[in-house]
């Protein structure tokens, strides 16, 4: 059904892209960060001024401190960038957890506990006495209207608490940062795409097009927030029973329709869905359900083991259609994904105005990593959709966070250079 609808899912995807000014007007801050555990809470679809590409990223040097919050646990990383010739980047980092109390908490609460888990880091490293710019991979929707300024949350250039002094230089969507990343080896990247607990992408657009800044000239990048898409009903005909059940048992009904399709958090689920009608209609288990297969959360993908771990005797046919509806499921996601990415890419292609696209896509995520089976098949559906293009997967070893140190380390440099003179080195 996926395949003979692709088409006209592919059309209602660009009709999105080019409305996404009035989806930003209609979504208001939110007083208080609320975030939900594992996915993107707030669904609205941002664009961000970063009049940086990921082939500004050279000649760069010095040290860069970067926060990536994405999460149940964030990432803190010192960056040293040097500039002789190799293009040498070193990093070292350190993860903490966030606790689930301030995931759900106000945004003073979390970033009071941000603050101090960046304390420690730069105590631990001896640096706790250098003021440092610093660049943040914010993983959640967000309206940025400058580089270091978004809402949710409105950041200043000095960040200060008792024990340590930076400079927020550059608030970073990990899509951003991952495409920055996969750029800084590979500049024809201009294409950042997230496949794991939640989904989203950017993607560089031609000033020409964005109504909210001033200029025609040069290229901005887009973060798209299309873990949205379908919020408008732009989805409706392809989304099944199992889409409807899995949206009205989640937090934020309604919100991240296209996610809850496609993302790690709810695959699983989407299995488990399946199995309990498919059960119930005496089609599997011999019609006998379980209080552990009808529990929410409880979707696993390896067939006999875990369906026995179920309290289930699951026979040789059951085992087999358990391993299909799991290929179902995530064969539907990889195939979405591509679709929806096979969009963007014609965009690019039709704003350059050329016969045949050579463009790079720098991809992060556990789903995209991990699985066995999905990479492959999302290049496979791109590559079927854009017959006429030469499109390069990039996996981002090093996280979004590395993206995010060197949009700081430009970033930084170029507000250096727009100093009147004697103002160097100010806050």
């Amino acid at each position: 059904k996926l395949l003979e609808k692709k088409r006209n899912y592919w059309g209602k995807k660009e009709k999105v892209l080019g409305k996404r000014e009035k989806v930003l007007e209609k979504d208001s801050p939110r007083p208080a960060l609320q975030l939900q555990l594992g996915h993107r809470a707030l669904g609205c679809c941002c664009k961000g001024p970063a009049p940086l590409t990921p082939g500004s990223l050279l000649a760069e040097d010095g040290d860069f401190l970067a926060l990536d919050l994405g999460g149940t646990n964030f990432r803190v990383l010192r960056v040293r960038v040097s500039d002789n010739g190799l293009q040498k980047v070193e990093m070292e980092s350190q993860i903490y957890e966030i606790h689930e109390d301030l995931m759900r908490g106000s945004g003073a609460q979390l970033f009071d506990h941000i603050a101090e888990c960046l304390a420690n880091f730069m105590e631990k490293l001896k640096i706790k006495d250098k003021k440092l710019p610093l660049g943040f991979t914010f993983s959640f929707p967000c309206h940025q209207t400058k580089l270091d300024e978004s809402i949710l949350v409105t950041w200043t250039k000095g960040f200060k608490s008792p024990d340590f002094d930076i400079d927020i230089v550059a608030v970073v969507n990990d899509t951003v940062g991952t495409m920055m990343t996969c750029g800084y080896d590979d500049h024809n990247c201009e294409v950042g795409l997230i496949v794991g607990t939640g989904t989203n992408a950017c993607y560089m657009e031609e000033m020409r097009h964005i109504d909210l800044v001033e200029g025609d000239e040069g290229r901005m990048c887009i973060n798209m927030e299309w873990g949205a898409f379908g919020d408008d009903g732009a989805l409706n005909d392809i989304r099944t029973e199992f889409d409807h059940e899995i949206d009205m048992g989640s937090l934020n009904p309604g919100k991240q329709l296209f996610e809850k399709m496609i993302s790690g958090m709810y695959m699983g689920e989407l299995v488990r869905l399946i199995l309990v009608k498919m059960a119930k209609e005496g089609l599997l288990f011999r019609g006998k359900l379980t209080s552990d297969l009808r529990t929410t959360g409880s979707g696993w993908f390896f067939a006999h083991e875990i369906l026995t771990k179920l309290g289930l005797e699951p026979s040789h046919e059951d085992c087999l259609a358990t391993h299909r509806i799991c290929q179902i499921v995530s064969t539907r996601s990889a195939n979405l994904c591509g679709a929806t990415l096979a969009a963007v890419l014609r965009r690019i292609k039709e704003n350059k105005g050329v016969d045949r696209l050579r463009s790079t896509v720098g991809v992060d995520g556990s789903v995209y990593k991990k699985h066995p089976h999905f990479a492959r098949r999302l290049h496979k559906t791109v590559r079927k959709l854009l017959p006429d293009c030469e499109i390069r997967f990039v996996r981002s070893e090093d996280g979004s966070g590395k993206g995010a140190a060197m949009v700081t380390a430009v970033a930084y440099r170029l507000a250096a250079h727009q100093e009147p003179p004697g103002c160097a080195g100010g806050g």
